[in-house]
């Protein structure tokens, strides 16, 4: 039995596009240290903007269609989970704080009778 991995090969558009969007990171970044004596709003709005940029650019590449197709299914996935009712998550909550509290205790027991053995052991 032999397993052959597809690795897809992408095109040449796809790769400029990866460029551009690299290229766009990296003005964005050096815009923001190049103009740091210009007034923070500015550049924030800057780089969201190349960032957005980049961002739009890189949802038109072959991967960008798959990651936005694995954002779609996530949600998807998301709605379809069964959350639990109010009461419930405060009746595990409750159970939660209860053991934490025992075990904190019965940790506190034991570390008093260990100190005491061995204070005596020690004199």
């Amino acid at each position: 039995m032999t397993t052959s991995t597809e690795q897809s090969k992408s095109s040449p558009v796809d790769v400029f596009k990866w460029l551009v969007v690299i290229a766009i990171i990296a003005a964005a970044v050096v815009g923001n240290a190049y103009f740091d004596d210009q007034p923070l709003l500015y550049r924030v709005v800057g780089v969201v903007v190349a960032g957005i940029l980049a961002a739009l650019l890189a949802s038109f590449t072959d991967k960008g269609r798959a990651f936005i197709a694995l954002l779609q299914d996530a949600r998807a996935e998301v709605r379809r989970v069964v959350w639990p009712t109010k009461q419930e998550t405060a009746q595990t909550t409750g159970v939660v704080v209860l053991v934490v509290a025992i075990m904190a205790l019965l940790l506190w027991l034991l570390d008093l009778a260990l100190g005491k053995i061995i204070s005596s052991i020690i004199g």
